[in-house]
């Protein structure tokens, strides 16, 4: 928007930067995540141990640093209680969502490794496990869900105006908002994901707007990711497929 400055000359208005929105917590974290991911997949395979620390140090540094800085007004004021107990129950019942298609439908498992135990050698797996259940359960969820659940469902609503996202409640729902915060939760996973985070988005943004409160979401994402994980280490190659042959499941991961 241009305006008249002093002299009678026209000054243009400048946007407002990503700290002055409001951005810049939610969109940290979840960025340090996505770029190290992009990297890791172009470096070779000896600094790869490095990054697989890197994609969990990165967005937990920028989540605590904004965390120290009181910027997520949204994860105070939970209600807990028996609630919690039904936060884990829908969480556990995510995880049995995601993970059952694939042990019973042989074609629905896609044809890649998945996640390297072995990654650190063969004297690291413990610690490569490790690594991997911090980011996969404790830090994912919080970066994930702060980026889409608490500014992206907001924003949307906002896009066409000159409203600030941070004056829209949490869990307000709206068809657009949630039609894109569903679309953009499964478009952002890989293509033989889509059916399984169909299934799982729908769960967890009806329980959403019962809760009406981010920090019972996050409860439940970690509790999925939680229980996925453990079925991974515990099951792996246990499951048969119609052929008879052990199904590898580290593809989850």
């Amino acid at each position: 928007m241009d305006g008249e400055g002093q002299g009678g000359r026209r000054t243009r208005t400048q946007p407002p930067s990503l700290s002055a929105t409001g951005w810049t917590p939610y969109w940290s974290p979840y960025l340090a995540f996505l770029i190290a991911v992009e990297v890791s997949s172009r470096v070779s395979e000896a600094v790869e141990p490095i990054l697989l620390v890197v994609r969990v140090a990165a967005p937990l540094a920028f989540f605590v640093f904004f965390l120290r800085r009181g910027a997520y007004p949204e994860l105070r004021g939970a209600t807990w209680g028996a609630w919690t107990a039904a936060d884990v129950a829908i969480g556990l019942l995510g995880a049995a969502l995601w993970i059952a298609p694939f042990l019973l439908v042989d074609a629905l498992r896609p044809d890649e490794p998945g996640f390297d135990r072995y990654e650190l050698g063969a004297r690291g797996v413990g610690l490569a496990l490790a690594i991997r259940a911090i980011g996969y359960a404790g830090v994912t969820p919080f970066v994930e869900e702060l980026f889409v659940r608490s500014w992206l469902l907001r924003f949307i609503d906002v896009v066409d105006t000159r409203r600030d996202f941070r004056n829209v409640p949490i869990a307000r729902y709206t068809t657009r908002s949630f039609a894109v915060v569903t679309l953009y939760f499964v478009f952002s996973h890989a293509r033989w994901e889509w059916g399984v985070m169909l299934a799982w988005t729908l769960l967890t943004m009806a329980w959403f707007y019962r809760r009406r409160h981010l920090a019972p979401l996050i409860l439940v994402h970690a509790v999925t990711n939680a229980a996925i994980f453990a079925f991974v280490v515990l099951y792996d190659g246990v499951f048969r497929d119609a052929g008879g042959r052990p199904i590898p499941l580290w593809f989850l991961l």
